[in-house]
């Protein structure tokens, strides 16, 4: 069981997983949080087995994060007059930025101290840059798929360079489609805010 944990064929599965997960963060799917609750448990052994501790650490992150996500877009959908993919509030850009920056010195400093983690930096620069992401992808703000396009080309440098073919294609992928998905959800969000004064109408 244990060879099986560490086999190639069980990271391509945790890629095709994946690739559920972005395909139904494409169509901002409210499915694809079952399916970020199942992704990370497989990451978290993968991660470990390739030394890459800040990303095994923040697949747990995302495993309770899935679980936010979930019932938070399920809030907004029972409120049929709020625009549902919005951009993200000019305020708290800067909060954000100080938060990350915080996040990445005491990540770093957590992985150069205890771990020996080939690569302190750039783990914990993505794993940074993550935490916000899926703060901002459960708050349906627009401007998410721009981190996620960042984490994702930085991550599969750093994948193909230990080796993680599997992985590190994957996330060349998230690359692509997350510019692709940047554009789908602007359209989507002019969409939804053509619809709600229709249903305001309605309402009254």
């Amino acid at each position: 069981m244990i060879d099986f944990f560490q086999s190639r064929g069980f990271e391509i599965i945790g890629a095709v997983i994946g690739l559920v997960y972005l395909y139904l963060e494409y169509k901002a799917d409210k499915w694809l949080w079952p399916v970020g609750v199942l992704m990370p448990l497989i990451y978290i052994i993968i991660f470990y087995e390739g030394k890459f501790y800040a990303d095994m650490g923040i697949n747990i992150y995302y495993f309770f994060a899935s679980i936010y996500g979930w019932i938070r877009w399920k809030k907004i959908e029972n409120r049929p007059t709020e625009n549902r993919i919005s951009h993200t509030p000019a305020a708290y850009i800067i909060p954000l930025g100080m938060v990350c920056a915080l996040l990445f010195a005491l990540i770093a400093f957590i992985l150069i101290r205890f771990t020996d983690s080939p690569v302190p930096y750039g783990d914990s620069f993505t794993t940074a840059v993550s935490i916000i992401g899926m703060w901002m992808l459960a708050h349906k703000y627009l401007e998410q798929w721009w981190l996620w396009f960042v984490v994702n080309a930085v991550s599969s440098a750093l994948y193909l360079w230990k080796g993680l073919y599997p992985t590190a294609g994957l996330f060349i992928i998230y690359s692509v489609i997350s510019v692709f998905g940047y554009f789908r959800w602007k359209k989507m969000m002019m969409e939804d805010g053509d619809k709600i004064p229709q249903i305001q109408h309605i309402a009254e």
